[in-house]
């Protein structure tokens, strides 16, 4: 029953979602079943610089990343695609 109503607010667009992780945290957080891998992953992928120095989004982005489970070229990859998309300006120190 629940997952038709999710799908019908889906379609109508009471319910909008960026990234498929943003549905799964909040599915998750509904049923009881946070995982926080799961959290984290979303809290990276959402992760922008929003005038903050280059240091700090760089601890910041370590700090979720811990917690995230990912490691080696995930990483890096998720570390790439934040810069890709303008997450963090270059000029900042």
């Amino acid at each position: 029953m629940w997952k038709e109503n999710i799908l019908e607010d889906l379609k109508t667009g009471v319910l909008e979602y960026k990234i498929v992780g943003e549905f799964l945290v909040d599915i998750r957080k509904e049923f009881g079943r946070e995982d926080e891998e799961s959290v984290k992953v979303v809290e990276l992928k959402r992760l922008e610089q929003e005038g903050k120095m280059m240091e700090e989004f760089v601890q910041e982005f370590r700090r979720v990343a811990r917690k995230s489970g990912y490691e080696g070229r995930l990483l890096v990859k998720e570390l790439i695609l934040l810069y890709t998309k303008g997450s963090w300006s270059q000029n900042s120190s």
